[in-house]
C-alpha cells in the first residue's frame, strides 16, 4: 500500500507552522523533513482527531516514543499513519491494514508487502464494483417505482379534483 492517496493538511499559518522536538509544543502541522512529531502536528497535518491518533496507537498501529507524558511520533509513524488512513478511505479494515503495514518488518518486506498489497486492492475494487453494481439496480429500481406513484397520483388528482 503507497501513501501517494492522502495528502497531508497544510497548515495555515503562513510561517510554516512547524514545530520542532524540544519547542514541547504543538504548534503546527509537521514537515515530512522533520524527525519527530507531536501527536498535535499529526493531528493537525492529516486532519484528524487526537483521540483517533491515539486509537490507533492502541491497537499496535503506531508505536510513539514517549518522554514523560508526550508522545512522539517518528518519520516511520508519521508514514504509518499516512497508510492508515488511506487504507481506511478505499474501505479497508484495520486488521487489513496492520497486516499490510506489519509485512514491513520482513526481510523481504517491502516485495511482499507490495505483492499482498496488490492482491487486497484488487479484492477491494471487486468488492467496491458489485457494491456500485447494486447501488445503480437500487438506483433504478427506485425511479421506476417514484415513475409509478407518480402516474398514480396524477391519475386520481386528475378524477377526484
Amino acid at each position: 500500500m503507497t501513501a501517494e492517496g492522502i495528502a497531508p493538511r497544510r497548515s495555515k499559518s503562513g510561517d510554516g507552522g512547524h514545530s520542532t522536538v524540544d519547542d514541547g509544543g504543538d504548534s503546527g502541522a509537521g514537515s515530512p523533513r522533520q524527525s519527530a512529531f507531536t501527536i498535535g502536528d499529526l493531528s493537525r497535518e492529516f486532519d484528524v482527531t487526537l483521540r483517533t491518533i491515539r486509537f490507533y496507537e492502541d491497537k499496535g498501529l503506531l508505536n510513539p516514543r514517549r518522554i514523560g507524558t508526550k508522545r512522539l511520533y517518528s518519520r516511520r509513524d508519521r508514514a504509518r499513519l499516512k497508510l492508515i488512513l488511506l487504507g481506511k478511505k478505499v474501505g479497508f479494515s484495520l486488521a487489513e491494514i496492520s497486516e499490510m503495514l506489519d509485512l514491513y518488518d520482513l526481510k523481504d518486506g517491502q516485495v511482499t508487502q507490495l505483492r499482498v498489497a496488490l492482491g487486497k486492492f484488487d479484492q477491494q475494487i471487486g468488492f467496491l464494483t458489485a457494491q456500485r453494481d447494486d447501488i445503480d439496480q437500487a438506483l433504478a429500481d427506485l425511479k421506476r417505482a417514484r415513475e409509478v406513484v407518480s402516474g398514480m397520483l396524477k391519475e386520481r388528482e386528475r378524477r377526484g379534483a
